[in-house]
């Protein structure tokens, strides 16, 4: 193995001398033209602007057949000009039925089944970095900012202007990007790098004005170049978002009872800020912040050792944060989440009166940005409020206040040197401060990612550390290190690493890590298709390994490798499948026992073998629909119990018109004669492990209705239900994992249901300005009525109480220079 690495590692760094030819040989270039007269945004693109404007034109096939000239019928035609205050674009998109070109309205940053035309811009030309600009052929304006060549970020939004036009030769679209959307530099003469894409649904292609290759590299590192940007400045880049909302939630009524308690209104008023501090960074801050209408989490039912990870959905936290998310150390739920501890009430003597079981976030503040020399800065900070639990005597009555969580202090500071418009290395340093008698927490993490020039072979990798200042009689630092070599271009890819997390190691005050004291290695090869193929656009399949032992005491605990397939079909149906195989593994973390994750105690597991499927048809069509099935078996030791579980999802979809489109989703799941642990003593010895069946249902339904580009209104309702009862319990026998019989009886059947619906009208009255209505109806209940019909359960559901919240919020955009202009 050693020796595989290091003729690897020397194969890369040769290759790294002895290739001096860039990705992006031949790049085609466009004179950027000023006007004194800029056009005006309507689509028309009749203005005299636009006469005697160099063209962008001869566009390539990006996909399906990578390299193939655009066809004749769907010629595009892109210009290109610019003043003091914005970069103009117009484009014409030529189509011999304009009748038939897909049109849905979508709200913002949705695609929906439309074509598009893209401007993906890069002011600093690194290869790495740039922004995208998309209109649909709706009028439904999309922006994104993309870093590290991969990560595309719809979550960023700039205010700019577009309008479209449909006519009888075509589309057309004009765009105004004003300058405060942009981060470039502060020079007489500069030199963007920029590309244009555009999508034909009916084709089932993408084409671009600079020919990308799919074999090798980024698709950001083959912009063209638009030259000869004169005398242009940076505006002063201020922008704020006060708003204003109204808030009503009745907590908890009777289903029959959806008006009551709707009595206290709560109001809240605060700003978002964005500053450019200079030319190329920005500082955002959330002043008073209002998280009131984020989506629900879909949470489920949680029998295991491990918490539940939920996507984020405030906008402070999910935009512009490419920088703090590196390393995986930064997991933003943690702020703003449960207390770290629960109080401590004598059960005996004592009544908990009231608690707090959110943590309020009281203020948050991120500065990011990029050099001219690739350097990328971030700093993040945020600040939590205390919260406490009041607790009365049941016998003198006298009342006590307990912190539950103290006032915290979350910070975050990023290096990023990119070099080679493909590698990089980074610093991270991540820290919890938390104030008063309880622990605070530090982790840090050097990455690197490292390609050859012709971006052909690479070398990804970290190591981190955490110190936890808790209980200073305990080891509280630990160590993590992970590095792989691999191919990623052409056909042929491979890769294969090693990685490890000792015992101490532990990011989970502000990062996620679900199980630490593990070691491995791993790595995959795999074949794709690159050109269309008979009946097939792409395909691919991949072959993965994954061989694991514990870190502290070297024990194999297990090894799993599989197969998989994927496909388009030229007709664009997708579909793929897997099929998996784990060996007998030793499971060191189901026994919940600190030291079983050191080598202690650990529950066997059997030989597992497991098969999927899944497809998915063309979305082009009014009626379209996704599907998957998948199934596992295998046998446990225990009395030669044979074990499986099987489950499916279907989620239908029908498009009635360009406005109005609905989704429904059921996805079922049975786990028979699965084992758990219920139950474990105070010796630490006595673990108890209960056998099971588990079924799931999870319903859900999306539509949507949009009245135009800039207003609509949308519906997101789900429900899950779990049920496990319990059929018998046995001992864990903690010398070989294996389970045995016992006399132990406990309840512990679980009826598990998680209600929501969301119904949500936004309406964008002003650039960068909206007005958002929304309405939430949710149900949880939880007990041990584990033997009932599915509509059995439904009824007893909806004699639960009721949760109903309705809100109103108003969010104005206000730019600085306009204030100035106007003043």
């Amino acid at each position: 193995m050693r020796r595989i690495l290091t003729l690897a590692i020397t194969l890369f760094f040769i290759s790294q001398v002895t290739t001096a030819q860039e990705i992006n040989q031949n790049r085609k270039k466009l004179e950027a033209t000023r006007t004194d007269s800029p056009p005006r945004i309507d689509g028309e693109l009749v203005d005299d602007t636009w006469a005697n404007v160099p063209v962008a034109n001869n566009f390539v096939m990006m996909r399906p057949d990578n390299g193939k000239p655009e066809v004749d019928t769907h010629k595009t035609e892109v210009k290109l000009v610019y003043d003091d205050e914005a970069v103009y674009i117009s484009a014409m998109m030529y189509d011999p039925e304009p009748s038939k070109i897909p049109a849905e309205f979508t709200n913002r940053d949705n695609f929906g089944n439309s074509d598009f035309f893209m401007v993906m811009m890069n002011p600093i030309d690194d290869g790495q970095n740039p922004v995208m600009f998309i209109v649909t052929a709706a009028g439904t304006q999309i922006d994104s900012k993309v870093s590290n060549k991969f990560n595309e970020d719809y979550n960023w939004s700039a205010v700019w202007e577009s309008a479209h036009k449909i006519t009888d030769n075509g589309w057309s679209v004009e765009m105004k990007i004003p300058y405060r959307a942009l981060r470039f530099a502060n020079k007489p003469i500069q030199s963007w790098g920029m590309n244009f894409h555009r999508e034909i649904r009916n084709l089932n292609s993408r084409y671009t004005w600079n020919h990308i290759d799919n074999q090798q590299g980024a698709w950001t590192q083959y912009d063209g170049l638009v030259e000869n940007l004169k005398d242009i400045k940076p505006p002063t880049r201020l922008s704020f978002y006060p708003y204003a909302s109204i808030t009503s939630d009745n907590g908890t009524v009777s289903s029959n009872s959806i008006l009551v308690g709707f009595k206290d209104l709560q109001y809240n008023f605060g700003m978002d800020v964005k500053y450019g501090i200079t030319e190329n960074f920005t500082l955002d801050a959330t002043l008073i912040p209002d998280f009131g209408q984020v989506g629900f989490d879909n949470v489920t039912l949680n029998l295991g050792p491990f918490e539940q990870q939920f996507t984020e959905q405030r906008q402070f936290f999910t935009e512009g944060t490419e920088l703090f998310t590196k390393g995986r150390l930064f997991y933003s739920r943690r702020i703003g989440a449960s207390p770290i501890k629960s109080a401590n009430v004598d059960e005996d003597n004592e009544t908990l009166i009231e608690n707090d079981d959110k943590v309020k976030m009281l203020n948050a503040v991120k500065i990011s940005g990029r050099t001219k020399n690739g350097l990328g800065i971030g700093f993040f900070n945020a600040i939590t409020d205390k919260t406490e639990a009041t607790i009365q005597n049941n016998t003198t009555k006298q009342v006590r206040k307990e912190t539950t969580n103290p006032l915290s202090n979350y910070n975050i500071m990023v290096l990023d040197q990119q070099f080679n418009q493909n590698s990089s290395v980074s610093l991270i340093n991540t820290n919890v401060t938390r104030f008063g008698d309880f622990r605070d927490a530090n982790a840090t993490g050097l990455l690197w990612h490292l390609e050859d020039k012709k971006s052909t072979y690479n070398i990804d990798g970290s190591v981190k550390m955490t110190n936890i200042s808790d209980d200073p009689s305990e080891p509280n630092t630990g160590y993590a290190f992970d590095t792989s070599i691999g191919k990623h271009a052409g056909a042929w890819r491979w890769e294969i690493g090693y990685q490890f997390e000792n015992k101490d190691f532990n990011p989970n005050d502000m990062g996620i890590l679900f199980s630490n004291n593990e070691q491995g290695i791993y790595g995959f090869t795999g074949y794709r298709l690159l050109k269309p193929k008979g009946i097939f656009n792409n395909y691919g399949i991949n072959w993965y390994y994954n061989i694991n032992f514990l870190h502290h005491s070297g024990v194999y605990t297990g090894a799993n490798s599989g197969l998989s397939f994927w496909a388009n079909t030229k007709n664009r149906f997708s579909f793929g499948g897997n099929l998996n195989y784990s060996t007998e593994r030793k499971d060191f973390f189901e026994p919940r026992h600190y030291k079983g994750s050191l080598g202690g105690v650990y529950f066997k597991r059997p030989e597992r073998l497991n098969i999927n499927h899944w497809a998915s048809s063309d979305y082009r069509k009014k009626f379209a629909i996704d599907y998957d099935f998948w199934y596992t078996f295998n046998r446990q030791t225990v009395e030669e119990i044979d074990q499986m579980s099987y489950g499916f999802g279907i989620r239908p979809r029908y498009r009635f018109n360009n406005q109005f489109s609905l989704i429904y989703g059921l996805n079922y799941s049975k786990s028979e004669n699965q084992f758990g642990q219920v139950s474990k003593e105070d010796d630490d010895t006595d673990f108890y492990f209960g056998q099971r069946d588990w079924t799931s249902y999870n319903n859900s339904l999306t539509g949507k209705y949009t009245f135009s580009p800039t207003s609509s209104l949308s519906l997101t309702f789900r429900h899950n239900w779990s049920k496990v009862p319990y059929d018998q319990f046995f001992q864990l026998n903690t010398n070989n994992g294996t389970l045995e019989s016992t006399t132990y009886t406990g309840e512990h059947d679980m009826n598990f249901n998680s209600w929501n619906l969301d119904l949500n009208y936004a309406w964008q009255f002003a650039p960068g300005s909206q007005l958002i209505a929304f309405y939430r109806n949710s149900i949880f209940s939880s007990n041990d009525n584990a033997n009932q019909s599915f509509f059995k359960n439904l009824d007893n559901l909806f004699e639960e109480p009721n949760q109903h919240t309705f809100s109103l919020r108003v969010v104005y955009f206000i730019d600085y220079n306009n204030l100035k202009n106007i003043f």
